[in-house]
């Protein structure tokens, strides 16, 4: 329902001819290029677009091209990971948002499910382990730079499906307990929902969430986010975060917030949808 918006309308506006946004992952130009590809998606992703759109279409292929060596992403090299293995990793895990269909986004995704696997040998987290499967993978960065931490949007946004069920619920229990929370996303453990709902810090947690909300095994482990979204519904069933939660990136849905009742229903239109994965 929010597809012919202006949030949706200007994103559309800014897409190249590629298929891109401009840079991929940073947003070092903003005059130049005020949205990243990544930005672009997750709000689009947001606003109801998917595979059936011909702009995912056109972003999907772009990065598959990405991927393959047939073109590149414009931003600058990072030398704090190795950039050849973050880059496919940040790839796949984008087209693997839209679609399971992909072949050079899964064999990344079955590199990944290989390193997870042997990081969980006995159902807990082994560091040594994890540094073990990552280096026989992708072998050790020339440079020095340090292995990709698994607890972050990427890893968490491409491996959905493609986990065993021990292995999984070992994994998402990891994450839920990390004390730093999941990166790119949320800052704080996810296994202890914000005592502030009406707050972005609230909207960023959903949206960790509602990552792992994709995994078959996390129904079981999410309950206590029913719980706890159950206890936030208003005397109308409904939700509301506050204008607070506007950030353009997971609100709003609508055109406009100038009516309480309006972003009441984007808020509420959001967490019913994960309540129905969790429940």
């Amino acid at each position: 329902m929010h597809k012919d918006g202006k949030w949706a309308r200007q994103i559309l506006a800014l897409q190249k001819p590629d298929g891109s946004w401009g840079f991929f992952h940073s947003l070092s130009e903003p005059n130049r290029f005020p949205m990243t590809t990544e930005q672009a998606l997750r709000r689009l992703k947001r606003l109801g677009y998917g595979m059936e759109d011909e702009c995912i279409q056109r972003a999907a292929s772009y990065m598959t091209r990405c991927l393959t060596g047939q073109d590149a992403i414009p931003d600058r090299r990072e030398k704090v990971h190795d950039w050849g293995v973050f880059t496919a990793l940040m790839l796949a895990a984008q087209i693997r948002v839209f679609t399971k269909d992909a072949e050079p986004a899964n064999r990344i995704a079955i590199q990944w499910a290989e390193i997870i696997t042997k990081a969980f040998p006995s159902g807990t987290y082994d560091h040594e382990q994890y540094v073990s499967a990552y280096r026989s993978v992708f072998g050790l960065h020339p440079s020095g730079g340090r292995l990709i931490d698994f607890v972050n949007f990427y890893p968490i946004a491409l491996l959905p499906g493609c986990l065993d069920e021990r292995t999984e619920r070992a994994f998402i229990d990891h994450v839920l307990r990390h004390e730093s929370g999941m990166y790119y996303i949320c800052e704080s453990r996810l296994d202890r929902p914000p005592e502030i709902f009406e707050s972005r810090k609230a909207s960023r947690y959903l949206a960790a969430i509602e990552l792992l909300a994709e995994y078959p095994s996390a129904k079981e482990q999410l309950q206590f986010v029913v719980r706890w979204l159950e206890a936030y519904r208003n005397e109308s069933g409904r939700w509301d975060m506050s204008k607070d939660v506007n950030d353009k990136i997971y609100f709003p849905l609508s055109d406009s917030w100038r009516k309480a009742e309006t972003r009441e229903a984007d808020c509420t239109e959001r967490i019913s949808a994960l309540l129905e994965q969790l429940i």
